[in-house]
């Protein structure tokens, strides 16, 4: 993995808490998983691939000299390019959680 995770938080909920994972251990090889209300900031060491294997994600990408912030939901089989030292924040789109794998290109 090319990132560096510069801030993970959890948001607490009560059904939460009563939730089984929803995510079977096959799909976690491999792959990072979002718990419903956790968010997770990343960024790019090299050029990279976001993609979502489980689940749908809103990412939001920083803004660049270029154009603004942009807000995305990704579902499964979505890839996303993220240029070197980009940064991302992504969470859950739904309270089921997400599974996501990131690639160097």
């Amino acid at each position: 993995m090319s990132a560096v995770c510069t801030a993970t938080s959890t948001f607490p909920s009560s059904a939460q808490a009563a939730r089984p994972a929803a995510v079977p251990p096959a799909v976690r090889r491999g792959a990072w998983q979002l718990a419903a209300g956790q968010a997770t900031s990343l960024k790019a060491g090299s050029a990279s691939i976001l993609r979502i294997r489980q689940g749908r994600v809103w990412v939001t990408r920083d803004a660049t000299d270029v154009w603004g912030s942009e807000d995305l939901v990704l579902a499964p089989g979505e890839t996303l390019a993220v240029a070197a030292g980009e940064r991302i924040v992504m969470e859950p789109w739904d309270g089921h959680g997400a599974t996501y794998s990131w690639d160097t290109v």
